[in-house]
């Protein structure tokens, strides 16, 4: 079982840029993948991005978020980073990371694949 523990998340206005920070138990090169969602209030549970520890970092992102978030890892720290930049009100949600078993190539952005979850960090956007 691996504990997540996210944090960074806060108010900005629109445009504005936060950094959101997921820390696991345990984090290496040989992981599953790890991937950022999103929760709005009255909706369903979104994919963000997903990075593979142990295909060197390779990321993916959803389309909605492509070019404006980028998501990082750094194995020593067991962080995971998700950098968020020109933020617009409809990017308000809860966020959350989660880690897989699986490589991301099969767990993708399906929320199904992921076995541990954080307790998520609430970012809001102001227009």
């Amino acid at each position: 079982q691996v504990q997540l523990v996210e944090s960074g998340g806060g108010s900005v206005q629109a445009g504005g840029s936060l950094r959101l920070s997921c820390v696991a138990s345990t984090y290496t090169s040989n992981s599953g993948c790890i991937s950022w969602f999103r929760q709005a209030t009255g909706k369903e549970r979104e994919g963000v991005a997903t990075i593979s520890p142990s295909g060197g970092g390779r990321s993916y992102y959803a389309r909605s978020v492509e070019g404006r978030f980028t998501i990082s890892q750094d194995i020593a720290k067991k962080t995971i980073y998700l950098q968020l930049t020109s933020l617009k009100p409809e990017d308000t949600a809860m966020y959350y990371c989660a880690s897989s078993r699986m490589s991301c190539a099969v767990a993708g952005l399906g929320a199904v694949s992921y076995n541990n979850w954080g307790q998520g960090t609430q970012v809001t956007v102001s227009s």
